[in-house]
């Protein structure tokens, strides 16, 4: 089954081959990462860690059985009790919940172990699968998102207050 886990130096070699693998159907419905993110790799990874050791953002990936990862969520520019979300999957396992379920993992998380009180999320309107899993996921829509932050597409800004669950409370 897999495991949502906080990003550590050792998963740069799996987070890397997932963004390989899949860098041509993410490039169809966010803007593309650029050659120059995988010439220099190692070091946009070191300042991710970097980032979140400063407590600006905490990174979060999806591991598979095998090592191999399946998603990168993450909850950045942390602020007042506040957060974005952004998260991407893999390809091949689109339409089977994965994106869904990881997301209602790390609203959890973000609340019990973060300390956050709302997550937002902006998606293109074209992104229908985004969308999806942001309402499963209990978000709602909040306002128009600007182009500029969604590569030039229009797009949606979704929120989710978070409540901790009765058996989190005092903890």
């Amino acid at each position: 089954m897999p495991e949502l886990k906080q990003l550590r130096a050792e998963h740069a070699p799996a987070v890397l081959a997932f963004e390989r693998a899949n860098r041509a159907y993410f490039a169809a419905s966010v803007p593309d990462r650029g050659d120059d993110f995988f010439d220099r790799f190692t070091d946009r990874y070191d300042a991710l860690l970097a980032e979140q050791e400063a407590g600006f953002c905490v990174f979060h990936v999806l591991v598979a059985e095998d090592g191999s990862v399946l998603g990168r969520f993450n909850l950045v520019d942390i602020e007042e009790r506040t957060a974005e979300l952004g998260y991407r999957v893999a390809q091949h396992v689109v339409g089977r919940g994965v994106a869904t379920a990881a997301v209602r993992e790390l609203c959890l998380l973000a609340a019990s172990r973060h300390g956050l009180r709302t997550l937002r999320a902006a998606t293109t309107h074209e992104n229908v699968a985004s969308r999806k899993v942001l309402d499963k996921a209990g978000f709602v829509p909040v306002g128009p998102a600007d182009p500029a932050h969604l590569g030039g597409k229009p797009g949606t800004w979704y929120q989710r207050d978070l409540v901790l669950p009765a058996a989190h409370r005092g903890k």
